[in-house]
């Protein structure tokens, strides 16, 4: 969660309290109103203690529940619900009435300019001091008590407003100076990968490319010298799998770079790749219903088939390959199997070795697990990804 959500989480819980607040107040003073003389009715006084209650509560829940409302209108309400309770007092003399002040200079300290909360706070203090002076019901000194009281409310209010926008404020600081932070981490990160991908391409690249030169000048002399076909095929393999490794060193560079990534898509292409330079009949297939694996896992299914080809290439002398795709519910395997007639080879049995270290490592990154080791009729690897 961010800071701003968490802001404004804080915002609406502060909201809520104040809702819970006025919901306590309007309910005492509707008790003890019908517990006061002349209670609410539909003659006389008691008619307009009624109206004065229905309009006191009816505009301090308006109010609570309406603090997106314009400054004009919210002022318009909040002045309605503090005239009415004083009204409330001077018709029935209910102290418990004063109460229903609160709420409103409390919202308005809190959402309104200071300007227009400080008119509220004004025109509820004078108008609950008239009430009991009209009602004749309270000393001098009780109401000039009762104003402190509000005006005691009005600033604890304001200053609870002022810490929230301070906090807000500091909390929107924070938010921009990590975004600043992770900015220029990011910025540094790519900044390493493209001096990498400048130190590959000068020196792999190059060497590359210079290798793939003379493998082919060699060709042709041996071509032109009448060299035995042994010799013109080993060294028209070896040119293949430089110019592949020439590739494979550009994609690196790009990838480096932001380029686009090999993914599953790319396996047929692996596959036809490695039947051409093998001479090994090798199948893909694809099974269940496609799936996003991410950027990291696309990269992850296209690089061990990549290295589990290679290790075929390398220690097996397989009669053919398949490799099986298989997008499953609980999540994404890939199987690359190799059927050796000879069942021998120069890779460990039991599966280990740095470029299947460096596979379960990948698999691990993504939750999942990779398992390599001989079968019956030649060696399986398998990679599992979780849904």
């Amino acid at each position: 969660m961010s800071e701003l959500e968490r802001a404004r989480g804080r915002e609406r819980a502060a909201y809520l309290s104040i809702r819970v607040l006025a919901v306590a107040a309007i309910t005492f003073v509707v008790a003890t109103s019908f517990q006061a003389r002349p209670a609410p009715g539909g003659h006389g006084e008691a008619l307009g203690v009624a109206v004065a209650l229905i309009v006191s509560c009816g505009a301090t829940i308006a109010a609570m529940w309406l603090t997106q409302a314009r400054p004009a209108a919210q002022l318009a309400m909040l002045l309605v619900a503090v005239v009415s309770a004083a009204a409330l007092i001077g018709l029935q003399g209910n102290s418990a009435a004063f109460l229903g002040v609160f709420p409103a200079v409390c919202l308005a300290a809190l959402v309104l300019p200071v300007r227009l909360s400080a008119l509220v706070t004004g025109v509820a203090a004078a108008a609950v001091s008239a009430a009991w002076l009209a009602n004749g019901g309270a000393p001098i000194a009780g109401i000039v008590l009762n104003d402190f009281g509000i005006l005691a409310f009005f600033l604890l209010s304001l200053f609870a407003r002022r810490l929230r926008e301070s906090n807000k404020r500091a909390e929107l600081l924070l938010a921009e100076l990590e975004q600043t932070r992770a900015a220029q981490a990011q910025a540094a990160a790519l900044a390493e990968r493209q001096r990498l991908a400048r130190e590959m391409h000068d020196v792999l690249a190059h060497s590359l490319s210079g290798l793939v030169l003379n493998l082919e000048g060699a060709r042709l002399l041996a071509a032109q010298g009448g060299a035995d076909s042994q010799v013109g095929d080993a060294i028209e393999r070896a040119h293949r799998l430089a110019r592949t490794g020439l590739e494979e060193a550009r994609r690196a560079i790009g990838m480096l770079r932001d380029d686009a990534l090999p993914g599953p898509k790319r396996l047929a292409d692996l596959a036809a790749e490695f039947e051409g330079d093998s001479g090994v009949p090798c199948k893909v297939a694809v099974t269940g219903d496609e799936r996003d694996l991410g950027t990291d896992g696309r990269l992850t299914f296209y690089r061990v088939a990549q290295e589990a080809l290679t290790n075929i290439r390398k220690h097996a002398r397989a009669d053919r390959v398949e490799i099986c795709l298989a997008y499953e519910p609980s999540g994404t395997r890939l199987t690359i199997e190799d059927f050796d007639r000879y069942r021998e080879r120069q890779a460990p049995p039991d599966g280990t070795g740095y470029g299947l270290t460096g596979m379960r490592e990948r698999a691990e990154l993504l939750g999942g697990t990779l398992t390599a080791g001989p079968t019956g009729g030649g060696f399986l690897v398998e990679l599992w990804v979780p849904e």
